[in-house]
């Protein structure tokens, strides 16, 4: 018999009525799967997650995650019922500028969102995220007696996200590590923007989950049998060795006149439609963004419910401190964010006696000194382990101890051949808490990646791209791996650090600033040649994002360059010196760091009176703001031996210092001031 009240269609009833009146408010929006998904989502908040919306980042709360951004009103609705600051206003300034309830979900704007979703496919796979490092985080921390990580993630997903690639390698991971905690909720509406998913989407969803190791449960009516959904969710959290995905049989727009078809999905509902629904629903059609005290009394007493699991686990914990003092505080420091006293001193340093090595390897060897000292730092590689250098020894993998190849406690993930669902799957972890996730591939597969690389930036999620077989220097693999393009979109993202270090302390420097950022997403670009280490570079320095590494006064020109390319500068500023040309030379490692430099910084690195002129094995798109002339490539990169790729392109100390005495035979004859493109005329008339 089912224990669900009136009450509780009333407050189905009553998502459904306020999904209508919040898109309208807003004129634009999806009411269509708000109103489908109202049961299960009145269902889960009220019966099954255990949240305190007066503390959203308790560590051990359930994680809720709307993967399909067309029923973003939904999240706000349920997290304005639960008692989490959404006001009654801010669900009326819906998709408004400034507002906390944006068009689609973005985490760090609105408290209780976990993960920035919208675009189909990221959500759910930021869900496996956040239940591997939830899986993680149990094995390390908990004990017998004291299960203090032991979170469910729910995700509400659709058809849409469900086409999406990007789902299919998360999920396909999901269940090769039998991630019990992880419950998907299908909503099987059978629409999509162009319409019945029989145009374009008729494969047996079930039959895959099931192929890819997942439990399958149905509900066949999903609109109105809140009974066979608390049953399924029961059944869901029983099942502890696979994820679980409900196909949960839904009628998009429920309510509505125009129910079933894809005009209800993306459009605002008319006005006689929202007076029919209201009426149908038992609600006074004149009044707009009514909620009875009877549902928020339902939803008062979830909030209630968990505030005390929330106190309980307090006092669990203050248990486990007593017995386990130093485990207990390694997780309040890691909860709180902190790093490690003196975690820094572990970065490797060198010197021009240290041998001449790829920085893939000196990044092997940083990643193996921080995996001493940073136990929250945990990744891996789509698939080139061997070539990204990224497993450190004595590294244990993370997989479920049935398979016999590692643990939950495993630090070291194998993503396989799934560069994109890696990167989403990394801001799920590190959206959790507690730990710092890389993720590695070669850098021109960083494009696979993009649409969640993309997300890392907009979501301040502190996530590492190790990106190794950077520029031409790959060599043979030849233009189809050369990511010659690549360095400028990555640096054209806002709040994204793009590094590319020219030497040891340099790659030190990347992953200092990397670690310390914690609201910023970083991409380590890194060598497969062999690069020197520079006399005069230091981690001090390159943290900096850019500084002179060898100056010279009254210069002739500035060379300013990038990774495997600053060494061939330096011998190019000892030819130049030889014919008589004074050339100084910058390395900038990082646009996105100098940038937070003082004005009077950068200027004494790319300073007036000399004309500047950058160097790199890449696209020269984005260097206008830092050199009046860019040297780099035109096209498509070539196979073969890496030097003989650069002999091909004249990006060879000749070619360098030949472009550099055109340069400054060019603006010697110009006979005008050589202002720095770090100076403009806007800048000039300011200062005045």
């Amino acid at each position: 018999m089912s224990n669900f009240t009136e009450q509780d269609q009333v407050a189905i009833n009553t998502i459904r009525a306020l999904a209508a009146d919040v898109v309208g408010k807003a004129n634009s929006g999806h009411p269509g799967a708000p109103m489908g998904m109202a049961p299960v989502a009145h269902v889960l908040f009220s019966r099954f997650m255990n949240f305190n919306s007066k503390n959203p980042k308790w560590i051990n709360r359930d994680r809720f995650v709307l993967s399909n951004g067309h029923a973003c009103a939904l999240q706000y609705i349920l997290l304005h019922l639960a008692g989490y600051k959404v006001s009654m206003d801010d669900l009326k300034s819906f998709r408004q500028i400034d507002s906390i309830t944006p068009g689609h979900p973005e985490v760090g704007v609105t408290d209780g969102i976990e993960v920035t979703t919208g675009p189909l496919g990221q959500g759910i796979s930021n869900a496996v995220g956040l239940a591997i490092a939830q899986a993680h985080m149990g094995a390390v921390f908990n004990k017998d007696n004291f299960n203090l990580i032991d979170n469910y993630t729910y995700v509400f997903t659709g058809d849409g996200c469900l086409q999406e690639g990007v789902a299919s390698e998360a999920c396909s991971l999901a269940g090769h590590l039998k991630l019990g905690n992880l419950i998907a909720i299908y909503d099987d509406n059978r629409i999509t923007i162009d319409g019945d998913t029989a145009v374009s989407f008729t494969e047996n969803v079930e039959q895959r989950f099931k192929s890819y190791g997942w439990e399958v449960l149905h509900v066949e009516k999903g609109d109105d049998d809140v009974a066979a959904i608390e049953a399924a969710l029961k059944e869901a959290q029983k099942t502890k060795d696979q994820p679980t995905i409900i196909n949960l049989k839904t009628t998009i727009g429920f309510g509505s006149l125009k129910q079933g078809g894809h005009d209800v999905h993306g459009a605002p509902l008319k006005k006689d439609d929202i007076t029919q629904l209201k009426k149908k629903f038992g609600f006074n059609p004149e009044e707009t963004f009514a909620v009875p005290k009877e549902t928020y009394d339902i939803y008062n007493a979830a909030a209630e419910k968990g505030a005390k699991a929330e106190a309980e686990w307090n006092s669990l914990f203050k248990q486990y401190s007593e017995k386990y003092p130093k485990e207990a505080s390694e997780l309040t420091r890691r909860v709180e964010g902190r790093l490690p006293d003196g975690w820094e001193k572990a970065l490797p340093t060198y010197t021009t006696e240290d041998a001449a090595v790829g920085s893939r390897k000196l990044s092997e060897t940083t990643i193996s000194k921080l995996a001493e000292v940073l136990p929250e730092l945990v990744g891996g590689s789509a698939d080139l382990t061997g070539s990204n250098l990224t497993r450190w020894k004595n590294a244990e993998d993370f997989q479920h101890p049935s398979t016999g190849l590692g643990s939950y406690a495993g630090r070291y993930f194998r993503f396989g051949v799934r560069e994109h669902g890696m990167a989403a799957i990394c801001n799920g972890i590190a959206a959790y808490g507690g730990l710092i996730p890389f993720g590695a591939t070669f850098l021109n597969f960083v494009s696979y990646a993009a649409g969640a690389v993309r997300l890392s930036a907009l979501s301040h999620l502190r996530v590492l791209q190790v990106a190794t077989h950077d520029s031409i220097g790959l060599g043979e693999d030849g233009p189809t791996h050369q990511p010659v393009e690549t360095a400028a979109w990555l640096r054209a993202v806002p709040n994204l650090a793009f590094w590319r270090p020219a030497d040891g302390n340099e790659t030190s420097a990347s992953y200092l600033v990397s670690i310390l950022s914690q609201h910023t997403p970083s991409v380590l670009a890194f060598s497969r040649q062999n690069l020197p280490q520079l006399a005069n570079s230091s981690i001090e320095k390159a943290a900096k994002g850019g500084y002179v590494l060898e100056e010279v006064e009254n210069a002739d020109v500035t060379l300013v360059s990038t990774g495997s390319e600053v060494p061939l500068c330096l011998s190019a500023v000892e030819q130049l010196k030889s014919k008589g040309i004074k050339a100084r030379l910058v390395s900038l490692p990082c646009f996105e760091v100098f940038e937070t430099q003082s004005r009077d910084y950068k200027l004494s690195v790319l300073p007036s009176g000399a004309p500047i002129l950058s160097v790199e094995a890449y696209s020269t798109f984005g260097w206008g703001q830092y050199s009046h002339d860019h040297f780099g490539l035109k096209a498509w990169g070539a196979s073969g031996p890496y030097d003989q790729v650069y002999k091909k392109f004249d990006i060879t100390p000749e070619g360098i210092a030949k472009r550099a005495e055109k340069v400054v035979a060019f603006y010697k004859k110009r006979g005008q001031p050589v202002f720095s493109p770090l100076i403009s005329a806007l800048d000039d008339i300011s200062d005045e």
